[in-house]
């Protein structure tokens, strides 16, 4: 009993909560700064997407308006480019830049992205994976079956391989916006710094959940090795 209510394990619980946080409080921030900061060329979010999308080809990828903040996303199923109120209406180096990093999801799909492609291929299976393991460990945890843990935490391994395949997909999103802002123009040279600092803040989240997901599962490893050795 005194083991559980002092579980060393629950220091690698603890890293990835404080990893986590750190990540969401830097793009926040980030976001935050640079929303509030206009861009010269005055165009906003559904602007600027719009010009990229046309300029490779992909003017039948429509743009539409979600509500939220940074809810933003690219549907390869349905070939549309979502920007949440925020980043569809303002012209802001944060909007520019968010607005670029969706559409180099277009492209990616376009183009037939390796990385993308196999995201979409494995996202059924590890949506079955990501229920059907929760409910494998917690069982496991709860009866003491340390097989049944085993398996949970197998099935986790497929979340933590769908991270690292999503890693790739949003940090080349990030450098194909940056491409495509300073190609088009659309926005100043001296903005192209503050647009970087932002992407790059948003691609350390993706880090942080491939962090995270790999120090959850080292925890359960070592707690499914501890209940094999009584």
């Amino acid at each position: 009993m005194i083991y559980y209510l002092y579980d060393p394990t629950y220091f690698l619980v603890l890293i990835g909560l404080l990893i986590t946080i750190v990540a969401q409080i830097f793009v926040s921030t980030s976001y935050s700064k640079y929303k509030k900061i206009k861009t010269k060329s005055q165009l906003d979010g559904f602007e600027v997407a719009r010009k990229i999308l046309d300029s490779n080809g992909l003017k039948n990828v429509d743009i539409v308006e979600i509500q939220g903040e940074l809810t933003d996303h690219y549907d390869p199923t349905r070939k549309v480019v979502r920007l949440s109120s925020h980043v569809f209406h303002d012209a802001t180096i944060a909007s520019a830049s968010v607005a670029a990093h969706e559409c180099g999801h277009a492209v990616q799909d376009k183009e037939g992205y390796f990385f993308l492609k196999l995201r979409s291929t494995i996202l059924p299976f590890v949506n079955f994976s990501t229920k059907a393991g929760y409910i494998s460990i917690v069982l496991g945890l709860i009866f003491g079956y340390v097989n049944l843990l085993w398996i949970g935490i197998f099935l986790e391994l497929a979340i933590l391989f769908f991270q690292l395949v999503t890693l790739p997909v949003e940090i080349n999103a990030s450098k194909r916006a940056e491409e495509f802002l300073k190609k088009e123009a659309l926005i100043e040279k001296k903005e192209q710094d503050g647009s970087k600092k932002m992407l790059t803040a948003a691609a350390m989240t993706y880090v942080a959940s491939v962090v995270t997901a790999l120090l959850q599962i080292l925890r359960l490893i070592l707690i499914a090795t501890n209940r094999n050795d009584r």
